[in-house]
């Protein structure tokens, strides 16, 4: 917590004047990002590592699977290196079993291709991503009964 605030405290300081800097905790964050929600919306939330964590969790389970959900820890200024990681991790529980939604993987790749100049590239795994899910072939998280497998074996082809 006390990162976090001091997180907070540093944000403040950034000073851009196009900026609406609101400062909320976590759950009042998350309703904030709900479609039903009242009050303020946000285009972009930043927040300390912790609160990212948990609201990335959050706000892909709304969204309907973790499997879906990449992410990316970025350095605007290229001082520190970037992270790029799907929100669901490495999956332990599910290991081996070959229902492991590879999406969010995939599209992780994809974010990092883009933060390292290769938008074309980054483009055409976003629309192999595409093509694969409009063809229905998905793992059991979104109702499907494709393997992990063949969900990446079908990506792959589209590219």
């Amino acid at each position: 917590m006390k990162a976090g605030m001091q997180w907070l405290r540093k944000s403040g300081a950034v000073g851009l004047a196009s900026l609406l800097l609101a400062s909320l905790l976590a759950p009042p964050a998350l309703r904030a990002a709900t479609p039903e929600a009242e009050g303020p919306r946000f285009d972009v939330i930043v927040a300390s590592n912790l609160f990212g964590d948990i609201l990335s969790d959050l706000g892909s389970a709304l969204g309907g699977s973790l499997g879906i959900a990449a992410s990316a820890n970025i350095d605007p200024e290229r001082r520190w290196p970037s992270m790029f990681e799907p929100v669901h991790g490495s999956a332990p529980d599910i290991a081996g079993q070959g229902i492991a939604n590879p999406i969010a993987a995939i599209w992780t790749a994809a974010l990092m291709l883009d933060h390292l100049g290769l938008a074309e590239e980054a483009s055409r795994v976003m629309r192999a991503i595409e093509a694969t899910t409009a063809a229905g072939i998905v793992t059991p998280d979104l109702g499907g009964g494709a393997t992990t497998r063949e969900v990446g074996e079908a990506v792959a082809a589209e590219l």
